[in-house]
């Protein structure tokens, strides 16, 4: 693949998102930063989550776009009942080792072109992709442009999955065998990893938990943190003052060339004036229930707690009847997010006579504008998967959490939030409405909650300062994240 001349053409990025709407979601926003600062966009969904943003929208033009700022689709190779079935991760990370890595050179190619026959659209001049999706490095290699993995994860995070081959190499994964999940192995402490002491294998995004030494799952996240090193530059969506402990290390940086902490994102977003075209760009899969704000509206200041656990988050029937009765007999307000996803899409196992006793107190709802609903007066607690996007959110919102992670690294996010910043509680080990009426409880009333309330909001004033001040350490990261992506490859290698 040969570079085309681009002189006095706008930069031309093309954004390829994991597909998963905990990372499409942020990287749509930096790709509408990124426009706001000249760009031109190229924007990358596979087809099955073009079909459900378009559904959550409601409007077959929802993604059309604007003439600088454009939405493509490419096969995922992947098959699909209905717009709502689920896959194996076999048959996922086979898609996305093999088939998306086709149909992306192809669109690059088709681009390119198009550029060649147009004097308005510029071919492909840098490429911005989500970390596991690092196929997009050959290509980028084969044309010459830079490339930058973008990582929706926290720093600590990072440094977890980066150090899955050492893990595998001390033998402490695969784990001996099934009982080792229940037994107390995973209690194991890491000491050699710097600025992580105090971690323990359960504390480590849960692809480790494997027993097969093949397993797919913990190969793909290895293989991808391993590429980093090829990138451009890798960031990451946080800021200094939040993780510089792990930003500053020597190792992480290492492992992850050219290291940026550019977030949180979604603040960085608020620079873009109300009359850009593309700041109200949607990327949600689910349609949002608009009853929620105005359910707030009439409640008073922090006495509100909302119940979410993201997209991937999932509870079985015996742990969904707990939190039913454990939120019902608590006394303070509530509002609970009900996804499709949470039981296997079967909200109808809630029980009948629930919503009664919850008259006037509660309110379930099926998806939510989480970051306008956590930036309500009214809410004054968080209940989350622990997923980074959430936690970001909840931390500019001013909001103190209760953290039930079950998955990927949401776990390793709720260590370094217990261990580092205080700014939540842990709901743990086996699932009851007991413990639920308690750490809500405390949360919101008691002497430990208020503590962390009081953390929470102090980082909220840091993270303004290092987004909403042209100073500030997440404002000039940016900056430097354009003039790499404006570069050439072999300026920053």
């Amino acid at each position: 693949m040969m570079s085309l001349k681009m002189e006095n053409q706008k930069p031309h990025a093309i954004v390829m998102p994991l597909p998963s709407q905990g990372h499409i979601t942020p990287l749509l926003k930096l790709a509408k930063l990124l426009h706001h600062n000249g760009f031109y966009i190229t924007f990358v969904n596979t087809e099955i989550i073009h079909q459900r943003i378009l559904r959550s929208q409601g409007s077959a033009s929802a993604l059309d776009g604007i003439p600088t700022f454009r939405f493509a689709k490419i096969p995922d190779g992947l098959c699909y009942e209905t717009v709502d079935s689920g896959q194996d991760v076999t048959a996922v990370v086979d898609a996305f080792r093999n088939t998306l890595p086709v149909y992306f050179k192809k669109l690059v190619l088709e681009i390119n072109e198009e550029a060649c026959g147009s004097g308005e659209l510029p071919p492909i001049s840098c490429i911005v992709s989500d970390g596991l999706m690092s196929f997009t490095l050959d290509v980028a290699e084969e044309l010459g442009v830079p490339n930058v993995l973008v990582w929706p994860l926290s720093a600590s995070s990072a440094m977890a999955y980066a150090h899955f081959g050492q893990l595998l190499g001390k033998k402490l994964v695969p784990l001996p065998d099934e009982k080792s999940l229940t037994n107390g192995y995973l209690e194991t402490a890491i000491d050699w990893i710097p600025g992580m002491e105090g971690i323990r294998l359960k504390d480590f995004p849960t692809m480790i938990r494997i027993t097969d030494p093949n397993d797919i799952s913990f190969h793909f996240s290895k293989e991808n943190a391993e590429r980093s090193k090829r990138a451009s530059a890798n960031v990451l969506n946080t800021f200094d003052a939040l993780e510089g402990t792990f930003i500053k290390n020597e190792l992480l940086n290492e492992l992850y060339a050219n290291l940026y902490s550019i977030g949180p994102f979604h603040l960085l977003e608020n620079h873009l004036p109300e009359n850009d075209e593309v700041k109200f760009f949607g990327s949600s899969m689910y349609k949002e229930d608009n009853v929620c704000l105005s359910w707030l509206d009439s409640k008073d200041p922090d006495s509100v707690i909302l119940v979410s656990f993201g997209t991937t988050g999932f509870l079985t029937e015996e742990q969904l009847v707990e939190f039913v009765w454990g939120l019902a007999d608590s006394p303070h307000n509530f509002i609970w997010i009900v996804s499709a996803t949470l039981v296997g899409g079967e909200s109808s196992l809630l029980p009948p006579d629930f919503e009664t006793k919850i008259k006037n107190r509660g309110l379930l709802a099926s998806w939510c504008d989480q970051e306008a609903v956590l930036k309500h007066p009214a809410v004054g607690g968080f209940l989350t998967h622990c997923g980074w996007n959430s936690v970001l959110e909840s931390i500019c919102a001013g909001v103190p959490m209760i953290f039930c992670p079950t998955f990927a690294d949401q776990v390793t996010n709720s260590w370094f939030c217990m261990n580092n910043l205080e700014v939540g509680l842990l709901l743990d080990g086996e699932i009851n409405r007991k413990k639920i009426e308690g750490v809500v409880g405390e949360l919101m009333v008691g002497e430990k909650g208020k503590k962390m309330k009081q953390n929470v909001h102090n980082l909220k004033t840091l993270a303004e300062e290092a987004c909403l001040n042209i100073d500030g350490s997440s404002y000039k990261n940016f900056k430097k994240v354009v003039d790499v992506l404006l570069s050439k490859p072999s300026d920053h290698k």
